[in-house]
């Protein structure tokens, strides 16, 4: 059973994919300006939104095809302090994938 039988998620897709477009435009449209606009997409954390990860049977599935081997950590800090720090000062328009590999199968 793949990812989208398994959790039907055009809606949620299609949000994530229109936010990427909109970091590239901001992104060109407000580096003239200093501004670095930019976005980090998290993958399967547990949140409000992603009640079914406090099911037992979900996160064993996750676990067995995700490339990393577990479910999230509730955090993207590392993300958030590189897009923070100097070390990104030449990073624009970009969206940082903390997904363990799905966006790669």
């Amino acid at each position: 059973m793949s990812l989208s039988d398994r959790f039907p998620m055009a809606a949620s897709i299609a949000a994530k994919t229109g936010v990427v477009g909109l970091m590239r435009r901001l992104g060109a449209q407000c580096a003239a300006r200093g501004l670095r606009v930019n976005a980090i997409t998290p993958g399967w954390f547990p949140s409000e939104m992603t009640g079914q990860l406090r099911n037992a049977d979900t996160n064993r599935w996750i676990e067995h095809r995700s490339p990393i081997g577990r479910p999230g950590l509730p955090n993207v800090d590392g993300a958030l302090v590189f897009l923070a720090s100097d070390a990104s000062s030449y990073v624009v328009g970009q969206t940082i994938v903390v997904d363990g590999g799905w966006t790669i199968l």
